[in-house]
C-alpha cells in the first residue's frame, strides 16, 4: 500500500508541501563502509545469519576497529609525538573488539575486574590496561597491581589504599577540570597533597596525570593538557617520572552528511514523530573533524605537539565510540506492521524482533538517528516509517521518526540501523520480557572476497 505524500522532498520548504507541510522527515542516510555495502548486496548472508540466530544480532567487523586505530597512531606519527591508544571498553564489550585492539597495538581502559580479565583474556598486556572509575575496589586494585597496569587514582584516599598492598604500581592522578560540578577528579590543592604523598610510597611510581572533559571541542582539551604540562614539570622536580598526560575520551564520530543534518536540524518538528514526540537534544551526528582528525586539530591547539615534544611527554587518549565508527551494524527482523494517520497523513508502524535497549540513545532521552537500511532491497513506493519494538511498553520506540524507508517494509523483512557500535550495542541491553540480548557476529573475509560469520566469544 503506497502512503501518499511520501515521496515529498525532504528539503522543500513549507510552502511546497501544502497543508501538510513538515510531516515527512528529512533523511539521514549513514555513511557506509565497502565491507557493508558488500553484506547489503549479498543476496543470502543478512538472511543467513538470521534464520541461523533466530532473533535480532549485531553486526561486527573488527578490521574496520582495527583501521580506525591506525588512523590515530598516524595521526600522532604525523605530529611527532609520542602517544597512547586505550579502548574504552565500556562503549563495546564484544572480544573482537579486544582482540582487535591487541593486534593493532592499542590498549584497552577498563573499569571492573571483569572488563580487566576480558581484556587480558583477548591478548591485551597488564602493561597495556588503564585501570579508571571513581574509589576502585580493593579486589581491582589488587589485581591491576598484580598484573603491571597504570591506574587512573581518583583521590588521596584511593592512593593511600594502593600503597597499602604494596606492590609496586604506576598511577596517574584524576584532575577536576576548573569550574566543574563532576563528582571525578582531584581539586588543585588535593592534587598538590597527592602528589606529595606518592613521593612518600615507595610502592608507587608517579607516571602523570589524567582528565576527562564533556562535549567534543578540542580546545578546552589542547588548553588543559598545555596547562598539565606545568604540573608534569612540578610532579619532576620532585622526583616522579612523570611522563604522561591523557586527555580522555570524546572524540567525535561522522554519521551523516553535513548537508543532511544540516537539513534535519534547520526543520526538525514534531511533525516529523509518532505521536508528536519531541526530543531536548541529539549527537551531533554530523561531525567535521571526527577522531583522528579532531586529535590532530587537539595537538594543533597552542603548538601542544611541541610541546609535549620538548617536555618529552607522551599524550594518552582514551577513545571509545570513536575506535567504533562504522565497525558494526544492528539487524531486526519486522514481524508485522500497520498504518497510523496524523495530521491527516499516513504512516506505517512496524513492529521488530528487539527492543529500543540495543539502540541506547534511549539512554540518554534522546533518539538514534541514522536511517535503518530495508533489506532486501526492492522497488516501492517511499513510505514514511516508524519503528516499535516487541514488548508491551508504549515508549518502547526503535524509531519515533517518520524515517523515509524506499518502499513499505513487510513482515520477514530486515532492518539493518548502521553504525551501531559505539555504545549502541549492549550498553544498556537487558533481558526484559525474558526476550533473548542480541548476540554478536563476527564478519571476516573469506578467500575470494566473500564474507564469512562467526558468533563472538564475549
Amino acid at each position: 500500500m503506497g502512503l501518499t505524500g511520501a515521496d515529498a522532498p525532504a528539503g522543500a520548504g513549507p510552502g511546497s508541501r501544502g497543508e501538510h507541510a513538515g510531516t515527512v522527515a528529512a533523511p539521514l542516510p549513514a555513511h557506509r563502509d565497502d565491507w557493508e555495502q558488500q553484506v547489503l548486496d549479498d543476496p543470502q548472508l543478512l538472511g543467513d545469519i538470521a534464520f541461523a540466530v533466530g532473533g535480532p544480532f549485531h553486526l561486527m567487523y573488527p578490521s574496520r576497529v582495527a583501521a580506525n586505530i591506525r588512523g590515530f597512531q598516524q595521526v600522532f606519527t604525523a605530529a611527532g609525538v609520542s602517544g597512547a591508544i586505550f579502548y574504552g571498553k565500556k562503549a563495546n564489550k564484544a572480544a573482537c573488539v579486544a582482540r582487535a585492539c591487541a593486534t593493532a597495538g592499542a590498549g584497552v581502559d577498563v573499569s571492573s575486574t571483569g572488563e580487566l580479565v576480558a581484556a587480558l583474556s583477548q591478548g591485551i598486556r597488564g602493561a597495556d590496561l588503564l585501570v579508571t572509575g571513581p574509589e576502585k575496589s580493593d579486589d581491582l586494585h589488587w589485581l591491576a597491581a598484580r598484573h603491571g597496569c597504570l591506574v587512573a587514582v581518583d583521590s588521596l584516599a584511593e592512593l593511600n589504599r594502593l600503597a597499602t598492598l604494596d606492590i609496586p604500581v604506576r598511577v596517574l592522578l584524576r584532575v577536576l577540570p576548573a569550574a566543574s560540578a563532576s563528582r571525578f577528579g582531584m581539586s588543585a590543592e588535593e592534587l598538590d597533597q597527592t602528589v606529595t604523598a606518592a613521593a612518600d610510597q615507595p610502592s608507587i611510581s608517579l607516571v602523570g596525570f589524567s582528565f576527562h572533559l564533556s562535549g567534543y571541542d578540542p580546545v578546552p582539551r589542547a588548553e588543559l593538557a598545555v596547562q598539565l604540562l606545568d604540573r608534569v614539570r612540578a610532579a619532576r622536580a620532585q622526583g616522579h617520572p612523570a611522563t604522561t598526560i591523557s586527555i580522555g575520551g570524546g572524540f567525535g564520530v561522522d554519521y551523516v552528511p553535513a548537508g543532511h543534518w544540516a537539513a534535519f536540524r534547520d526543520e526538525v518538528n514534531r511533525r516529523w514523530f509518532h505521536s508528536g514526540k519531541a526530543f531536548e537534544s541529539y549527537y551531533p551526528y554530523s561531525f567535521p573533524e571526527a577522531g583522528p582528525a579532531m586529535l590532530a586539530a587537539i595537538l594543533e591547539r597552542d603548538d601542544l605537539a611541541g610541546r609535549l615534544r620538548k617536555t618529552e611527554t607522551t599524550l594518552a587518549v582514551e577513545p571509545g565510540r570513536a575506535l567504533l565508527d562504522r565497525a558494526g551494524s544492528t539487524v531486526f527482523r519486522v514481524q508485522g506492521h500497520k498504518i497510523r494517520h496524523e495530521h491527516g497523513q499516513p504512516y506505517r508502524v512496524l513492529t521488530v524482533d528487539g527492543s529500543s535497549l540495543s539502540l541506547s540513545e534511549q539512554w540518554f532521552d534522546s533518539e538514534y538517528l541514522p536511517d535503518p537500511v530495508l533489506w532486501p532491497a526492492g522497488a516501492g513506493t517511499p513510505t514514511p516509517t516508524v519503528v516499535g519494538a516487541a514488548t508491551c511498553l508504549e515508549s518502547d520506540m526503535l524509531s519515533w521518526r517518520r524515517v523515509p524507508l524506499p518502499r513499505a517494509a513487510v513482515t520477514g523483512d530486515l532492518l539493518i540501523y548502521p553504525n551501531t557500535a559505539g555504545y549502541q550495542m549492549d550498553s544498556n541491553e537487558s533481558p526484559f520480557h525474558e526476550l533473548p540480548i542480541p548476540p554478536k557476529v563476527v564478519l571476516s573475509q573469506a578467500p575470494g572476497g566473500r564474507y564469512r560469520w562467526a558468533l563472538d566469544q564475549s
